[in-house]
């Protein structure tokens, strides 16, 4: 028997909050031990387990700040979920080796999650708009 709807919203809205609070330790602990983090374009591309995904959230949550996700849509199948959102915060240190200076940026992101079947995230694939993050950063 799969997750349902709930239980996946359940989950991704944990993980989304311990990422609004700079909770490394909560992000990482809705993750399964083995999990793949895959952040499209990150240097080195996917991590493996837990420690493997803490690297990008402590350099992340020093590069953003008072971060506000809202959903825009989400997609469901058997144990994972698309979640299509748009991120608003500010940008006080050099988010994707971008020059933040603390100014604001909102962006989208698309996320494809796949479940284990006791409700960690086994997957995570994040597709960030850089063009709109070089749009709003990018210039002196």
């Amino acid at each position: 028997m799969g997750l349902s709807r709930e239980q996946m919203d359940r989950k991704i809205d944990e993980h989304f909050g311990f990422e609004a609070a700079d909770n490394v330790e909560g992000v990482l602990g809705t993750l399964a031990p083995d999990a793949v983090h895959d952040i499209v374009g990150w240097p080195g591309g996917p991590s493996h387990g837990r420690e493997g995904a803490r690297a990008f959230y402590e350099r992340t949550f020093g590069d953003l700040s008072e971060s506000r996700v809202t959903v825009v849509k989400r997609l469901y199948g058997d144990n994972f979920l698309v979640d299509e959102s748009i991120w608003e915060g500010r940008a006080p240190g050099r988010p994707f080796g971008i020059e933040g200076r603390n100014r604001p940026v909102k962006f989208r992101l698309l996320h494809v999650v796949e479940f284990t079947e006791d409700g960690l995230i086994a997957r995570e694939n994040v597709w960030i708009d850089m063009a709109a993050i070089l749009q709003q950063l990018g210039g002196s």
